[in-house]
């Protein structure tokens, strides 16, 4: 469930698609959305979080295996790939989205999950995770971080991006701050969502990179 654009011109639903509650909505807006994903909205709004996510993470020493958490169309992957970084996984609530990745061949295995269920993984089956566009709101609030923290091992490195308008209003930093005791390092990283190509009112959207290790 990669960060959601507009259909169109990158731009016009963006507002709409923050406003998704239920995994239904969600499942079912990606999947009509699949096909069109990476050239409606990716080139478009030329999007480049789930490469600057992928970066950041690489750079702090990750081992394998990997779950992308909130995988879409495989953009996370595909820059882990390059960087040398696998074998990786990736789950996502839209099917329609993971067949999308499936043909981008960086993934060990994709799978069905809702983080605000219960993935198909067990406990620490995981070295580290990443994710780029999954935690905002009206997507994955900050509860689904637990289910993150669960599939990953002690010691484990996670990085994932958090909408910026969203940090204290959806409850992020509230979250975090809970966590103490439960992870380590905690820092967060600045991000621009899009590169010099994008406009409208979403162009110059930011958020953070919170990046920390499992106690």
């Amino acid at each position: 469930m990669g960060l959601a654009g507009a259909m169109g011109d990158g731009n016009d639903d963006l507002d709409a698609v923050y406003a998704l509650k239920t995994p239904d909505d969600n499942r079912r807006h990606y999947d009509d959305w699949a096909e069109a994903y990476d050239s409606e909205f990716v080139e478009i709004m030329d999007y480049r979080l789930p490469e600057r996510v992928a970066e950041v993470f690489v750079a702090e020493g990750p081992d394998a295996p990997v779950l992308d958490v909130g995988a879409g169309t495989g953009l996370v992957g595909v820059t882990l790939g390059a960087l040398g970084v696998g074998p990786v996984d990736g789950t996502d609530i839209s099917p329609g989205m993971l067949e999308k990745a499936a043909k981008k061949d960086v993934y060990r295995r994709l799978f069905e999950g809702d983080l605000l269920d219960r993935l198909p993984v067990d406990d620490g089956a995981y070295a580290s995770a990443v994710s780029a566009g999954t935690f905002t709101n009206g997507h994955v609030g900050p509860d689904g971080v637990d289910e993150v923290l669960r599939v990953v091992r002690k010691g484990g490195l996670i990085a994932l991006s958090i909408n910026g308008e969203h940090w204290e209003t959806a409850g992020f930093a509230a979250k975090f701050a809970a966590l103490e005791g439960q992870i380590d390092g905690f820092r967060l990283v600045p991000v621009r969502y899009y590169g010099d190509q994008a406009t409208g009112a979403h162009a110059a959207d930011t958020g953070w990179i919170a990046v920390f290790r499992k106690q």
